[in-house]
């Protein structure tokens, strides 16, 4: 068991994302997404945000570290939520850009692809069944939780 630190999120693995604004990147997450700010570093370098059980940390542009460019993925982040309609339909109402629409899928899962403010894209995820990985096509592989 890791060892807890209230200076660092819980969850085991954190995205580190960069936004040329960070104070505009937490509140637009918010809003749209529903994140929520845990720790402010600095006025406009780091903030961690709350994403249910996880955590994403917003980092501010210095040096390499810089955003999406247009028309370019390197990434994509997942988040699980309880409603992805009421999620797509929040994020929708505060600007997001949804790049895939609501779907429902044969692995038990309903999914939407939106872009932010700074190019980052994310899909949202809902499970609305338990659905055995072999029953469309894919293979269960070690230990499954």
């Amino acid at each position: 068991m890791m060892k807890s630190n209230r200076s660092i999120p819980a969850a085991t693995s954190i995205p580190v994302l960069i936004y040329p604004d960070v104070r505009e990147a937490v509140a637009w997450l918010g809003s749209a997404f529903g994140f929520e700010e845990r720790v402010k570093i600095g006025e406009n370098h780091r903030a961690q945000l709350r994403a249910g059980d996880g955590a994403v940390i917003v980092g501010d542009v210095r040096g390499d570290r810089r955003p999406p460019r247009e028309c370019e993925v390197t990434h994509s982040v997942m988040v699980r939520v309880e409603d992805a309609r009421a999620h797509c339909e929040r994020a929708r109402a505060n600007g997001a850009r949804i790049i895939d629409e609501l779907t429902d899928f044969p692995y038990g899962e309903r999914q939407y692809t939106a872009v932010d403010l700074a190019g980052h894209r994310w899909t949202f995820s809902e499970t609305i069944e338990d659905v055995a990985p072999e029953t469309w096509g894919g293979v269960t592989v070690g230990k499954n939780e």
